[in-house]
């Protein structure tokens, strides 16, 4: 069992920067496949980063690469994301993702756990 629980949302202007953090409980977090996934309102949930159980891979969402940066801290078993460069288009609930079987998370492969979700708002 993984418990995971995000913080760091809130609200911010366009061009600016925030970062998530997703901490877990129950198990170590190299343990696991790690990702981020976000829900705007009216769309289905997708995909935004990941991680996998080594820390070696990392994949993005096209519309984030060279803004976005997944990251974990080991040692605290916390998750980050960070996001630069913020656009309206990035507003959304995010939500951290965890699995204990699969190596790597993305479009499609989503893990067994979630936490409750942060809300990003970015004004235009």
């Amino acid at each position: 069992q993984v418990h995971l629980v995000e913080s760091g949302g809130g609200l911010v202007q366009a061009g600016g920067s925030l970062r998530l953090s997703c901490a877990a409980s129950g198990r170590p977090i190299s343990t696991n496949a790690m990702g981020w996934f976000r829900q705007a309102p009216g769309k289905e949930r997708e995909f935004v980063a990941a991680i996998n159980r080594s820390g070696i891979r990392k994949e993005y969402q096209e519309s984030v690469k060279g803004r976005f940066s997944i990251s974990r801290d080991d040692s605290r078993n916390i998750l980050y994301l960070q996001m630069n460069s913020l656009k309206s288009e990035d507003t959304a609930v995010y939500y951290c993702n965890a699995d204990r079987f699969q190596d790597m998370l993305g479009p499609g492969r989503v893990g067994d756990y979630w936490g409750q979700g942060t809300q990003v708002t970015v004004s235009a």
